[in-house]
């Protein structure tokens, strides 16, 4: 039995009692400052280091207040400043946070060389998004530390409340971005006694990229594990989920004994094949409704498209962000038991969806399974863990003809065909009553995650560029624009186009701006704009210096430093369309047209380019493909790889002159 068949009813036993209070550090106070922490001069983890933490602690409990199970955190970090560049990475302090999490009881201060102190204002904390070197964007509490100088010790505290916790499972880091002396976390295990008469769930630990110390026992009910001399974590562009290549510790709690992963994951296929049997059952109405959908279609690819489309456009996906629907909305709707109310209904949650696609692709004569898969945006799927915590998504296989097929309907964007791209390429549990089975779910090919670019400009003999443009995107690219904007409004999604091409072009006046499809799950998502850009070509004398490839300007080189930590890490395949005609300001010529040469790496990339004059050579048209078809490489792939992506940056800025003729020429 895992422990969340158990959750339920304990969280309903436990939301009329108080679990446990949360031991804070003691008054709150400051620990003394050693003089030789003050009086060190060079680090002790890495001897580059700017700024070392001389210890990072957390005091981890769980907590039930007003009926609102949670895990509070106290952390507490000492850190000492060695260069100016350390006391300008570090004077900025960002606490990032997720979700429900809150960030708390923030305090501060500053000691400096000669013992000095000086206190953080509260008033100095404000919230803002942070922006990660992957692009991913976060909530955090920040403030500026004072006084912060080289020889300098800074020292703050916080209090993390993660609500969603009692969910028996929780990580926690142990790397920051400077080295760290020492971690130490103190953990009190969860107590049911007097509180549940069942069995009770054991704490396990799992390590993941480093080496568990094991626990000593603490006062007050305390347990701790310290790890020593802890190297920096350094984001690298393009490597792997963070949790996936930096050392945390996951926490958990089961009633299940220890099994191998040979024994534990048939046993947990056929427990998830009875277990989601009842959600996947055929009425008539269901029978009747499988029909009616399919109509006329022959084939099965025709027919799984049909019942899949149906699932995507007719049934409400109520936890879509963009279905208009509030938490309070969704706290009133009913639960739905059966494929058949969902039908019925017309809405669902995500698994609702994907239950009634497998119920009506069972009536139209398929054989269909529940599907337990992990997410490759997170971790790595390990099967050596023999726990389902790491097969949290759920797809339907069907079966055809020999093969197993997979989808995901309850996905609102997902095209047929394929999945999120966190479970593609990923190994797949089916559930079966007799035979479970992992099998491996296909990568979509590049050509169906398409970013087609088209350019119709006019060049004047200042430099400025304008024209209209059309991007439109498939697949992946499509599903992850739409989940961006999908939930924004009109103007903030014309200010998130905006951003985009200021990103890379200053000077672009973006106007007239059409975004299409952003909510349909079918069609592609598509922008339309006008757009001018002052300065885009370099006027030199009687020269004029132009950017061919308009789509790249001002995109910076991929990969740039020399050296590399972490593998190389691609979400998925994808491919690059660009159409560019530009007409040329009367009386200018190329002085030189030359073109980049093309390449292809290994099947891996494919890179053509096509420059040309039409119009009497009064306007030149560009085209550009670009096809990328990997997902992972060593680190000792890496030179190669960056000398791929050096020479895509190095063509991509290829610049041909324009000259203006005399007259009569």
């Amino acid at each position: 039995m895992t422990v969340r068949l158990f959750l339920r009813a304990f969280l309903a036993a436990m939301a009329l009692t108080a679990l446990a209070q949360v031991s804070a550090f003691a008054g709150d106070d400051w620990k003394p400052i050693d003089p030789a922490e003050l009086a060190l001069k060079v680090p002790v983890v890495e001897a580059d280091a700017d700024a070392e933490a001389i210890f990072w602690e957390v005091r981890v409990a769980d907590d039930v207040t007003g009926g609102d199970p949670h895990t509070v955190l106290n952390h507490y970090i000492r850190i000492k400043i060695f260069t100016e560049r350390g006391k300008e990475s570090q004077s900025q302090v960002d606490i990032p946070f997720l979700g429900s999490t809150k960030i708390t009881d923030i305090a501060g201060r500053t000691i400096k060389p000669d013992g000095s102190i000086v206190e953080l204002k509260k008033d100095a904390v404000f919230e803002r998004t942070i922006v990660k070197v992957s692009g991913a964007k976060l909530k955090a509490k920040s403030f500026a530390m004072p006084a912060v100088e080289p020889g300098a010790i800074i020292e703050y505290r916080w209090k993390e409340l993660r609500s969603n916790s009692l969910s028996f499972y929780d990580r926690y880091q142990f790397q920051r971005q400077i080295p760290v002396q020492m971690v130490k976390y103190y953990f009190k295990p969860l107590r049911l006694e007097g509180y549940y008469s069942g069995p009770t769930p054991q704490m396990s630990v799992r390590m993941f990229n480093g080496q568990f110390q094991p626990f000593q026992k603490e006062k007050d009910g305390f347990a701790s594990t310290t790890l020593k001399n802890v190297p920096a974590f350094h984001e690298e562009p393009n490597m792997p989920p963070e949790d996936q290549v930096r050392t945390w510790l996951l926490v958990y709690y089961t009633l299940d004994q220890p099994q191998s992963p040979d024994k534990y994951w048939p046993k947990f296929g056929r427990e998830q094949y009875e277990t989601y049997k009842a959600k996947l059952k055929v009425n008539d109405e269901v029978k009747k409704a499988a029909a009616t959908i399919i109509g006329d279609a022959t084939t099965p690819d025709q027919k799984l498209e049909r019942l899949f489309d149906f699932c995507r456009t007719k049934i409400k996906n109520v936890n879509d962000d963009a279905s208009g629907l509030t938490a309070a909305d969704r706290a009133k709707l009913k639960a739905n038991e059966t494929p058949a109310d969902t039908l019925k209904r017309g809405m669902g949650k995500s698994t609702d969806i994907d239950y009634l696609f497998a119920a009506l692709a069972t009536a139209a004569g398929f054989e269909a399974r529940m599907v337990r898969i992990g997410d490759r945006g997170d971790t790595f799927f390990d099967p050596s863990f023999a726990d389902d915590y790491q097969l949290q998504s759920y797809d339907i296989a069907i079966k055809v003809g020999n093969d197993w097929r997979f989808f995901d309907p309850g996905s609102t964007y997902v095209p047929f065909g394929m999945l999120r791209w966190q479970e593609e390429g990923q190994q797949a549990l089916i559930c079966d009553s007799k035979e479970p089975t992992f099998v491996r779910t296909p990568l979509t090919p590049p050509e169906k995650s398409l970013e087609k670019r088209r350019a119709q400009l006019t060049l004047s003999e200042d430099g400025t560029l304008e024209g209209d443009v059309q991007i439109e995107y498939t697949g992946h690219l499509a599903v992850i624009k739409k989940e961006e904007n999908d939930d924004d409004s009109p103007e903030q999604r014309e200010q998130n186009l905006r951003d985009m091409i200021k990103a890379r072009m200053s000077t672009a006046e973006v106007s007239d701006i059409k975004i299409e499809n952003v909510t349909d799950p079918i069609k592609p998502f598509v922008y339309r704009f006008h757009v001018v850009v002052p300065g885009y070509a370099q006027r030199t004398g009687k020269r004029l210096f132009l950017q061919p490839a308009f789509f790249e300007k001002g995109v910076p080189a991929l990969f740039t430093a020399s050296n590399r930590k972490h593998q190389i890490y691609f979400h998925y395949p994808w491919m690059e369309t660009d159409s560019v005609t530009i007409n040329l300001p009367k009386g200018f010529a190329p002085d030189n047209a030359d073109q980049p040469a093309p390449f292809n790496a290994n099947d891996l990339a494919k890179y053509e380019v096509k420059i040309g004059l039409v119009s009497k050579n009064e306007q030149l048209v560009f085209t550009r493909n670009w096809t990328f078809n990997a997902l992972i490489f060593p680190q000792t792939s890496y030179n190669g790889l960056k000398k791929v992506f050096e020479l895509l940056h190095e063509n991509d800025n290829h610049t041909i002159s324009l000259k203006q003729q005399a007259a009569g020429q």
